[in-house]
């Protein structure tokens, strides 16, 4: 396995919708071992293909509930239901979330609290996740991915202005920039 380089905004992979895969190849799954090493050491708790500059239709996740308990995948080809979000403004508090493609960031984004995910395994073997609070979060989040959306292209418009402020400032408007998860200092 290996840690691969996470692209940047400005990188085109991360504009565009992903393409389905299919069923998973010995190539899938070397993939999806190696975004899984480098979601564990970005750290993070989702990373889909084209962070990684993969354009298809895949994501890993792992997340630890208040308990401590493991909740760890991967989704091939997945289709994604929500209940509608609660109108009004997201709590900066309790709703912000960050993302490795804008590495160091965080800003409040309204999300559904309740999700439903539907795919596939690295074994062809259905996968259901029917899951609500922060694991619904990232679901979204890990999907958005797929067809070319950024968290930052949903916040509101102060946020907005201070993300692309960001964007200039750090030179991230550009196609080809990465960062290596354990290698590169993100405080920029």
């Amino acid at each position: 396995m290996a840690v691969l380089p996470i692209v940047i905004l400005g990188d085109p992979v991360l504009h565009s919708p992903a393409a389905r895969v299919g069923s998973a190849t010995d190539e899938i799954r070397s993939l999806v071992a190696d975004m899984y090493e480098t979601m564990d050491a970005a750290p993070g708790v989702g990373l889909a293909a084209p962070q990684v500059g993969v354009p298809l239709r895949i994501f890993v996740y792992s997340y630890e509930d208040d308990e401590g308990a493991p909740w760890r995948g991967v989704v091939i080809d997945p289709e994604l239901w929500i209940t509608p979000p609660e109108p009004g403004r997201p709590d900066p508090n309790e709703e912000s979330e960050g993302c490795l493609s804008f590495p160091g960031e965080r800003f409040p984004l309204r999300r559904a609290d309740r999700a439903l995910v539907t795919g596939t395994d690295l074994e062809g073997a259905p996968v259901r996740l029917e899951v609500g609070g922060w694991r619904a979060r990232i679901l979204q989040h890990e999907f958005d991915h797929l067809d070319g959306i950024l968290y930052v292209d949903r916040i509101g418009d102060a946020d907005a202005k201070t993300a692309a402020k960001l964007v200039r400032k750090r030179g991230w408007g550009v196609p080809g920039q990465s960062w290596m998860p354990g290698v590169d200092d993100l405080d920029a």
